[in-house]
């Protein structure tokens, strides 16, 4: 792979430190325990690895709200263990991708503390301050996602400061030029050290509406959860002022130039909007903003090929020779194995999904635990660690459900994780699915993922060939990968009954083997019908 094109293509597997192994028996994963697991991560033939927070931190949000961007929370390690990670990571040939916050900060940063003494200190410009109205109430009606008003009041300055997910993660003012130069500085420090790129946290977050305009109301019938839920007040809003505001693009462009400088260094933006496909498309537009870009539409419950086929070719429509990244897991939301597979114990299904998601045109995030196929630990409301949790149960349960730590061993004391009581509970369920159960079974779904991963990196087209959806029965979801005169056609059958597909005026040169899945296959008597089994993928090679 090319060391500066790695990521086109690239499969990124999502470390959440929390939560892979705990090394010094806290209860807690940490860098060491990442270091430790190196080697099984690179038996999954995954190119990069993304890390979410390990940054000093309260811990109000777990990690996601920073108090220090340059030093290396004790609870997960040191700085020298970090350097270690690094080593020995690029020995294995994985890159490494860690988070960037960049929108807001912890309360407890310096910047802050400083901020809200005064307002003419040195830092009295660096976050988002306003004067309540008249009678005293917030500047607007701006929401929080986590719950509440998005304005909370300091008595120091006698003025409210802007917060659009906890009240102790204040926004940054990006219109002050020196936070940005702060924040691009930042950004340089881990760089020099080595990384080869950061996933942008809540990037669409990082300039407000100067004029602080009301945001308008959503019609009920408009109210979409994307990362929150539908019955969050959140969603009632049109999200206009406070957030995805066009400024956004030019810091964007400014970022990109200083990782330019550091070839083969990527930047991946989490885009929440309004329309995050195209704001998709926007950020990833010609080679001076974001190397790529992931959204939420793929991490909803929506789960039918015809809303899949929908979101892939909206952006395909816009996004030009911009370059998608593509996540149906991650740490905010509720397991996929749950989510769309309804807590499915059917091995196949999960390996379907697992290569659906290997196979459409773009970049791939992929979540610890989906490797295993882990489903959705049941967490009781007194075991509850996240806030956003806490604020919403019991209609909305939180993200601890997905957060729960990796089972490496069936029979040890707290599947091996740690030889303390874990910072969230291991659910028993999950013990079943261990690494090491899994290890030892070919027909796993952890040596799915490994087979599909090897033989995925033989094929050029589904690196990044193309991508034409073909209509099917509505449970099957049928595409074309194409490149020069090469064209790979690929179903999956969504459903548990077996469906059929069509060949039609394609033609088959041959079918693909070695992927590792339940295969389709041509009807003998006759040959223009694929014939796919419960939850089977076909690739077949096509002729022109």
């Amino acid at each position: 792979m090319d060391q500066v094109t790695w990521w086109r293509g690239g499969v990124i597997y999502q470390v959440y430190p929390r939560s892979l192994l705990d090394s010094n028996g806290d209860g807690v994963g940490d860098l060491q325990g990442i270091i430790n697991k190196l080697d099984y991560i690179a038996s999954l033939n995954v190119d990069a690895i993304w890390i979410s927070p390990f940054f000093k931190s309260p811990m109000k949000d777990f990690g996601y709200d920073i108090s220090d961007y340059h030093e290396i929370d004790p609870m997960f390690g040191t700085m020298a263990d970090f350097d270690q990670l690094i080593d020995k990571a690029h020995q294995l040939n994985i890159k490494v991708v860690i988070d960037q916050v960049l929108s807001h900060t912890s309360d407890q940063h310096a910047w802050f503390e400083q901020s809200r003494q005064s307002r003419d200190n040195d830092k009295a410009d660096w976050y988002v301050w306003a004067d309540p109205k008249d009678d005293g109430s917030a500047p607007n009606n701006w929401l929080a996602i986590f719950g509440g008003c998005a304005w909370e009041w300091e008595p120091r300055r006698q003025q409210y400061y802007l917060h659009n997910f906890l009240k102790s993660q204040p926004d940054i003012n990006f219109y002050c030029p020196e936070v940005r130069q702060a924040v691009l500085d930042n950004v340089e420090f881990w760089l020099k050290k080595g990384v080869d790129g950061f996933r942008l946290d809540a990037i669409t977050f990082c300039y407000h509406d100067e004029q602080l305009r009301d945001n308008p109301a959503k019609p009920k019938d408009k109210r979409q959860g994307r990362g929150f839920s539908e019955d969050n007040p959140y969603a009632y809003q049109y999200h206009y002022y406070n957030n995805t505001r066009p400024q956004t693009v030019v810091f964007i462009e400014q970022l990109r130039a200083l990782v330019n400088h550091y070839p083969g260094a990527v930047t991946l933006g989490e885009v929440s909007s309004e329309d995050s496909l195209a704001t998709m498309a926007e950020y990833t537009q010609g080679d001076d903003r974001l190397h790529m870009a992931y959204s939420f539409e793929l991490l909803t419950d929506d789960f039918n090929a015809a809303y899949i086929r929908q979101t892939v070719e909206e952006l395909e429509a816009s996004i030009g020779d911009g370059w998608p990244c593509w996540a149906i897991g991650n740490h905010d939301v509720k397991r996929v194995a749950s989510r769309w597979g309804k807590d499915s114990t059917n091995t196949t299904m999960i390996k379907m999904l697992n290569a659906m998601l290997f196979s459409l045109r773009g970049s791939v995030c992929s979540y610890q635990g989906e490797e295993l196929g882990l489903t959705e630990a049941s967490i009781e409301f007194n075991q509850l660690q996240d806030p956003f949790g806490i604020a919403f149960w019991p209609m909305f349960k939180g993200r601890d459900g997905c957060r729960t730590p990796m089972p490496w061993e069936k029979d040890a004391p707290n599947a091996g994780f740690s030889e303390a009581t874990p910072w969230l509970p291991i659910d028993p369920a999950h013990n079943n699915s261990a690494v090491d159960v899994q290890e030892a079974d070919q027909d796993s779904i952890l040596n799915s993922y490994r087979h599909f991963l090897q033989w995925r990196k033989q094929q050029n087209l589904l690196i990044d060939g193309d991508i034409n959806f073909v209509d099917s029965h509505p449970d099957v979801l049928a595409f074309i990968r194409s490149k020069g005169q090469q064209q790979m056609l690929v179903l999956f059958n969504l459903s548990n009954n077996q469906q059929t597909f069509e060949l039609d005026e394609l033609t088959l040169s041959s079918i693909l083997q070695g992927h590792g899945l339940t295969c389709g296959l041509q009807d003998k008597q006759h040959p223009e019908t694929i014939v796919l089994p419960s939850f089977a993928s076909f690739y077949g090679l096509l002729t022109n």
